[in-house]
C-alpha cells in the first residue's frame, strides 16, 4: 500500500488538528458522481495533448485486508474471480485504446491496488501483454512503477517484473515490529518482510520505496527509530512516512488530540532521522535517497499531462474531466463494484460513468495542489502561464491564512512547518463545492 486516500474522518477533526485529510488527488472519489449522460471517452480525450499521458491499472485484489486501509480492494478473491477480472480488464483496455487520439504516448505506467503482485507470475505476465498490444506502448520504455506486499514479492513474480522492465517497486511494510504491525491492523511476521526485501533486491535493478507508518497504538520514538533504521539497512531508494489515519469502515477505533501532538513528534523525528542519513525530503511524505539516480524515460507532469486508468478503482483524467467506476471501502459494496465490473461488456468501458467536471476555479485549485505541498513549491511563473494570473491573486484569503500561521518561506514554497502541516494546509485550497459533495458521501 502506498497511499492512504483522502476521506473524512470518523470523528470529527479539530480546526488546528495539522492531520485534517491527505490530498493524494484533488478532488477525491468521495466528490464524484454519477455523469447525468454518460459521455463518450472518445470525446473526453478528442482534444486532450496526449504525448505523454500516464497509464494506471488498478488490481482489487489483496492477501489481507489491514486495518487502516480503506483502499479498494477484497481479500483473498476466488481463482474464478481474479481470472473474470483479467478478461474484463482486457475487454476495458481494447475499448479504451481505441478511444484515444491518433498521437498518444505514455511517459509513466504504473501498476496498483490493492496488490497487484496478488497476481500469479503468468497473470502479471498477461497484463503486460495487453497492456503494450493494447496501447502499442513498450513498457521497458517508460518508467513502471509496481506494488506489491511481502506475501506476494516471490521469486517468480519478480522474474516477471525485471524481465519486462520495471523500475520501481513499492512495498508497505509499515513497522518492522510485528507487534506495531499487528495493532495497526496487519497481521505480518518480520521474517516475511525481510525475505521479501531481500528477494526484491536480489532479483531486480528496481528502485525500492519502503513504507512505514508513524502514530500505531505503544509506538514510541525508541521503536519508530528502530523500524525507520531497519529500513535503510536496505538502502530504499524512496521511503514513504504515513501518519496512520482512522477512517470510516475500516478496523481501527477513535483517538483524540494527543494522538495528533504524538503523530507530529513522530514525523519530526523520522524527517529528521532520514535528512541526517542522505535522503532528501520531496513532500510531507515521500523521502529521496540523495545519491540514487533519476529514473529515465518521458518527462511527465502530474499538474498538467492527462492520465488513463484501467481496473474497476481507477480514475481518469484529462483537463476537465475526471472519471472512474463506482467507489466504496465497506466489503460487501466493493464486491458489488467488482462484480458489476467483470458484467461488462466492451460497448460499456466506451462511456464514463462516474466522475466530477472541472471548471477553471477547480482546475486552479489542482494545479495549486498538486505544486503547493511539495518540497520543491509551486513555480508562479508557470502557474501564471497557464491561467494567467498568481496564485495569491485567485486565492488572496488563503495565502493570509499560511503567512498568518508562518507556513510559507518564500511567495509559494512552504516553510518546513508548513509541509509538516501539509495534511491541514491542502483542505484550505477545496472549494466549496468540493467540501458539499464531500459532506454529503456516505461511505459504504
Amino acid at each position: 500500500m502506498t497511499a492512504l486516500p483522502l476521506v473524512p474522518a470518523t470523528e470529527p477533526v479539530a480546526a488546528d488538528s495539522p492531520y485534517r485529510s491527505y490530498v493524494y488527488a484533488y478532488p477525491h472519489k468521495s466528490a464524484y458522481r454519477p455523469f447525468a449522460e454518460r459521455p463518450l471517452l472518445a470525446d473526453l480525450w478528442r482534444d486532450e495533448d496526449v504525448r505523454a499521458l500516464s497509464l494506471y491499472l488498478h488490481i482489487p485484489f489483496c492477501e489481507m485486508r489491514c486495518g487502516f486501509c480503506n483502499l479498494f480492494t477484497r481479500s483473498t478473491p476466488p481463482a474464478e474471480q481474479v481470472a473474470a477480472y483479467l478478461d474484463a480488464f482486457e475487454r476495458q483496455a481494447r475499448t479504451v485504446a481505441a478511444t484515444l487520439p491518433d498521437g498518444t504516448g505514455f511517459a509513466r505506467a504504473a501498476l496498483g491496488g490493492g496488490t497487484p503482485t496478488y497476481l500469479e507470475a503468468d497473470e502479471l505476465a498477461r497484463v503486460y501483454d495487453v497492456l503494450e498490444s493494447a496501447f502499442g506502448v513498450d513498457l521497458t520504455a517508460v518508467p513502471m512503477s509496481v506494488e506489491t506486499s511481502p506475501a506476494t514479492a516471490t521469486a517468480d513474480r519478480l522474474a516477471v517484473l525485471r524481465e519486462r522492465g520495471v523500475t520501481r517497486i513499492s512495498m508497505g511494510v509499515q513497522s518492522f515490529i510485528d507487534s506495531e504491525a499487528h495493532a495497526a491492523g496487519r497481521p505480518q511476521k518480520r521474517a516475511e518482510v525481510d525475505r521479501a526485501l531481500e528477494l526484491i533486491r536480489a532479483h531486480t535493478t528496481a528502485d525500492l520505496n519502503v513504507d512505514l507508518i508513524y502514530g500505531i497504538d505503544r509506538q514510541d520514538e525508541r521503536t519508530w527509530a528502530y523500524s525507520l533504521d531497519t529500513a535503510l539497512e536496505h538502502a530504499p531508494e524512496e521511503v514513504y512516512l504515513y501518519p496512520l489515519y482512522v477512517r470510516p469502515l475500516t478496523g481501527l477505533g477513535r483517538r483524540g488530540r494527543s494522538w495528533d501532538d504524538h503523530r507530529l513528534g513522530l514525523y519530526r523525528q523520522g524527517r529528521d532521522h532520514l535528512r541526517e542519513r542522505g535522503y532528501e525530503q520531496v513532500s510531507m511524505r515521500m523521502f529521496r535517497r540523495a545519491d540514487a539516480p533519476e529514473a529515465q524515460g518521458p518527462e511527465y507532469c502530474c499538474q498538467t499531462d492527462g492520465m488513463v486508468g484501467l481496473g474497476c478503482g481507477a480514475r481518469s483524467y484529462t483537463t476537465t474531466a475526471h472519471y472512474s467506476f463506482d467507489y466504496a471501502v465497506g466489503v460487501g459494496r466493493v464486491r458489488s463494484i467488482i462484480a458489476d465490473y467483470i458484467d461488462r461488456d466492451a460497448a460499456d468501458f466506451a462511456h464514463a460513468e462516474v466522475g466530477f467536471l472541472l471548471d477553471d476555479d477547480e482546475r486552479r485549485r489542482r494545479h495549486l495542489l498538486q505544486s503547493l505541498l511539495r518540497a520543491e513549491g509551486m513555480d508562479a511563473a508557470d502557474y501564471a502561464s497557464r491561467f494567467g494570473s498568481h496564485p495569491r491573486e485567485d486565492f488572496p484569503d488563503l495565502f493570509a491564512a499560511l503567512d498568518r500561521r508562518g507556513w510559507l518561506a518564500e511567495d509559494t514554497v512552504l516553510t518546513e512547518e508548513g509541509l509538516a502541516h501539509s495534511d491541514a494546509v491542502g483542505p484550505l485550497f477545496f472549494s466549496d463545492r468540493v467540501n458539499a459533495l464531500m459532506a454529503e458521501y456516505e461511505a459504504r
